[in-house]
């Protein structure tokens, strides 16, 4: 893998700034990025993209915003990663799309060794515990880095196990933010012998719309997930289907059909998910050669002029549906090229009238 340069620090700071943007999300990120070469750019852009797409504010923080988290992480001891750092995890860049930014507190470079989810249940049997710290512990002296969400059950019994070999926290409110709160020795263990790794600022608290992002990033640092014990509808079954949608590896460790912690692992095996009774069961799965879907190399932007007329956004705006559509598809519709077609749906989005989706979907 050839080495990165550094990016200035003005442009890791404009990444954070554009990454903290209302409406801003992974894709529109990344494509921003893609179309203007560098997030510095592209915040310049910004107040004429949104006015031409029909949009009515600027919704870019304020610099002293973004100086002010900047500043908190370093009080708390804790390092910014930007997409494109020579230190963001080569498995994490893989994901379409990646998240623009990561918190870190302690070793980061354990996110760059061979790493694997165990993830389940937080109300979990002693039993599945067991498991899962053994398990753990397996992984880590077969040379695996354990990443897991640092929840109660499952997730702190694999921590715990992994602890002495490498284990990597993901949370959902800020590195600073220890939930739950009875998991603050184990948290502090962690940051002391591990790495806590987060995409929400310094100082916020976890709710409900992080977790599915948090997932995304257990799933998307690994090699491979598996789900320990789960519910049918439950965050560990959304974590295997990102990873299923990432190209990684679904491990489940069977259950008794009598127990319903134990009916997502094994509806998840009737999906074709790899059977899981013991570390070799990985070592197998991961000695086939697969390889991960990596997004696109091209620029979806290529040939897209500067300024896109009115009528044509127009135009663009009303083949859009709720129904996610294929991004070439619209281009056939309007008889367009792609580039030209990809610029205007970057300006609807961010002006609130289209949402762009992984894939290079968009919809209403």
């Amino acid at each position: 893998m050839t080495a990165r340069a550094p990016l200035p620090e003005t442009e890791r700071f404009a990444r954070l700034r554009l990454a903290r943007t209302d409406r801003i999300g992974p894709v529109t990120f990344k494509q921003l990025l893609d179309r203007f070469g560098s997030a510095e750019r592209a915040i310049e852009a910004l107040p004429d993209l949104l006015r031409r797409g029909g949009g009515d504010g600027h919704d870019l923080p304020p610099a002293a915003e973004i100086e002010a988290e900047i500043e908190a992480g370093a009080r708390l001891g804790a390092r910014l990663i930007v997409l494109d750092d020579a230190d963001y995890p080569e498995m994490l860049a893989a994901v379409d799309p990646p998240p623009p930014m990561l918190w870190a507190l302690g070793d980061t470079s354990l996110m760059s060794r061979p790493c694997i989810a165990v993830v389940g249940a937080r109300i979990a049997s002693a039993g599945g515990q067991r498991i899962a710290r053994g398990l753990s512990q397996q992984l880590g002296e077969a040379g695996h880095v354990v990443v897991s969400g640092l929840a109660r059950g499952i997730d702190g019994a694999a921590h715990a196990g992994a602890l002495a070999t490498g284990t990597v926290a993901v949370l959902g409110g800020g590195v600073d933010d220890v939930y739950p709160p009875d998991n603050a020795e184990l948290y502090a263990q962690i940051v002391e012998q591990g790495c806590v790794v987060s995409e929400s600022r310094i100082g916020a608290r976890a709710q409900a719309k992080d977790f599915p992002r948090r997932n995304r990033i257990i799933s998307g640092l690994s090699r491979g997930v598996i789900v320990v014990e789960a519910e049918i509808r439950s965050g560990s079954l959304i974590t295997a289907r990102l990873a299923a949608e990432q190209g990684r590896d679904v491990f489940a460790i069977p259950g008794s059909p009598l127990d319903p912690r134990s009916r997502g692992p094994n509806e998840l095996l009737r999906q074709g998910a790899i059977l899981c009774e013991g570390v070799d069961d990985v070592e197998r799965a991961f000695s086939t050669l697969r390889t991960l879907r990596e997004p696109p190399a091209d620029n979806p932007f290529e040939g897209a002029p500067e300024d896109i007329d009115a009528a044509f956004l127009e135009r663009v705006a009303a083949l859009l549906s709720p129904t996610p559509t294929p991004r070439d598809e619209l281009a056939r519709a309007l008889s367009a090229p792609i580039g030209l077609v990809a610029a205007a749906l970057l300006e609807l989005s961010l002006a609130g009238r289209a949402t762009l989706l992984p894939g290079g979907l968009v919809s209403l």
